[in-house]
């Protein structure tokens, strides 16, 4: 009897362990499927009127380009032979439309002790292209 008691309770445990480990399984697949179906990939909802709109690059936003890149040299008082200042709306738009400014910045000739990252490059063009916002 006592022999038959120890195998019956090994055959229980070893059938809760089985289904203690098929329930573990089917709760990580379950997981995997739901974080695999919940991503951001919104491909198949896309949006219906997205706003072609850029955001509006101000004067500011130059500004503050020109002052930690630019007025080293193109200050109030031009120095190192920097032939103008880009101190003010006007003169930085001047620039922009005349002196090939856009184009200086793009092929790294300025500012000649480094460079504009991407990102201020495209705020000046995009500034450019909305007609030079103040």
């Amino acid at each position: 009897m006592k022999l038959f008691a120890c195998r019956l309770l090994i055959k229980i445990k070893s059938i809760t362990m089985k289904n203690v480990l098929k329930v573990i399984l089917f709760l990580l697949i379950s997981a995997l499927v739901f974080i695999a179906c919940s991503g951001d990939d919104d491909d198949d909802n896309p949006t219906v009127n997205p706003d072609p709109t850029p955001t509006q690059v101000r004067y500011a936003t130059i500004a503050t380009i020109m002052s930690g890149n630019c007025n080293s040299c193109h200050g109030s008082t031009p120095t190192n032979g920097a032939p103008m200042s880009l101190t003010s709306y006007e003169q930085v738009k001047q620039a922009v439309e005349s002196r090939n400014l856009i184009g200086r910045v793009e092929n790294g000739s300025m500012p000649p002790n480094g460079s504009l990252s991407s990102t201020q490059i495209n705020n000046i063009k995009a500034w450019q292209a909305q007609g030079f916002p103040q």
